[in-house]
């Protein structure tokens, strides 16, 4: 197609593995290449790699309301967007944010709201954290796993299975079940994307620190920069973060749509 021109057909397979190359392996990007590579995810382009003037990736392993947008033409990321439905915000560049929103607003008639998304990573050895009832899990964990609340069963992968035999998974284990949970939500060469969960009951007890330091461990171990991305809002997060080391290395801007 053209150069510049959005297209409303998802990328196939090849598609997708050449955009892939084109974003480059970075703190930013690896949800996206992850999600792209195992083929959970959809992908829309306008232009042609590697010269796209905008990308929209749909992560559909996780948060399909919550896209991913690369490239800093605002009108080519809103054509694209404007074609998709169901969707509440997306992530991109800062640069191009402000000029997105208004797009939106002016077309739509919605009003937008702004937030920082906060990328860290972990260049020195993480801190060990230990829990007597925190545990890496294993592949013969993921009968527990299934039956785990949906907030600490993990995502990024088709399964408990997938995530223990393909990522790594570490839990607050209670009475027989999960309760808390550090897991890889995305894998790329260089990076490792932690995520955390834990259910409200058992919030304050530094389940998610010590399962979190178990999996940036392993992350490290396997020669990869273990990442962590979270809103700027998210103190709770944030603090987690400072006490397994972790540094602030980027930012991206979350547009998000206001309820009517």
């Amino acid at each position: 197609m053209p150069s510049g021109t959005p297209s409303r057909v998802p990328l196939d397979a090849a598609g997708r593995l050449a955009l892939v190359d084109v974003l480059g392996d970075t703190p930013e990007t690896v949800i996206a290449l992850h999600v792209l590579r195992r083929g959970v995810g959809r992908a829309y382009l306008a232009g042609d790699p590697p010269s796209f003037a905008a990308a929209v990736v749909v992560n559909l392993a996780f948060d399909v309301d919550e896209l991913m947008g690369f490239g800093d033409d605002a009108v080519a990321l809103w054509t694209l967007l404007s074609s998709l439905r169901g969707w509440s915000c997306i992530s991109v560049a800062p640069g191009v944010a402000a000029s997105l929103g208004e797009l939106i607003t002016t077309a739509t008639g919605t009003r937008v709201r702004y937030l920082d998304d906060v990328y860290h990573a972990l260049a020195q050895p993480v801190a060990r954290v230990r829990h007597e009832a925190v545990r890496l899990l294993t592949p013969d964990d993921d009968a527990l796993l299934e039956l785990a609340a949906p907030e600490v069963r993990g995502s990024g992968f088709r399964s408990a299975r997938e995530l223990l035999t393909e990522g790594v998974a570490a839990a607050a284990v209670v009475t027989g079940r999960v309760v808390a949970i550090a897991r890889t939500s995305a894998w790329s060469e260089w990076h490792a994307d932690i995520g955390v969960a834990t259910l409200p009951a058992w919030r304050g007890q530094g389940f998610a620190t010590a399962a979190a330091s178990l999996v940036a461990e392993r992350v490290q171990t396997a020669g990869q920069t273990p990442v962590w991305s979270t809103g700027e809002h998210n103190l709770a997060s944030r603090r987690v973060t400072q006490k397994l080391g972790f540094a602030e290395v980027a930012r991206r801007t979350y547009v998000i749509l206001e309820p009517a």
